[in-house]
């Protein structure tokens, strides 16, 4: 495979590895999100931000007001760190 066909499947492969633990297999609840989130994101921890942002950002999230985040409303979060993670070192490449 690809490089970006092997991140894709290691995106999925994180995904499931926490959806299902408490609810429906292909959703995130609150509490595996925000598992996900702790384990896998800690630089969203180490910021500071606390239970109310991560609720905010688990609300924002869930676009279709099933309490759940499904795959798609997953990967939006993907995207949205990888993209202010790019422009971090973008900027830090222009100084």
């Amino acid at each position: 495979m690809s490089e970006l066909e092997t991140a894709m499947v290691l995106i999925m492969d994180v995904f499931d590895k926490y959806a299902g633990a408490e609810g429906k297999k292909g959703t995130l609840t609150k509490t595996e999100m925000k598992n996900l989130l702790e384990n896998e994101f800690p630089m969203f921890i180490q910021a500071g931000k606390g239970k109310d942002d991560c609720d905010k950002l688990i609300n924002d999230l869930d676009e279709n007001g099933d309490s759940e985040v499904d795959f798609q409303e997953f990967v939006i979060l993907v995207v949205t760190f990888t993209c202010l993670v790019h422009e971090r070192f973008q900027e830090s490449i222009l100084k």
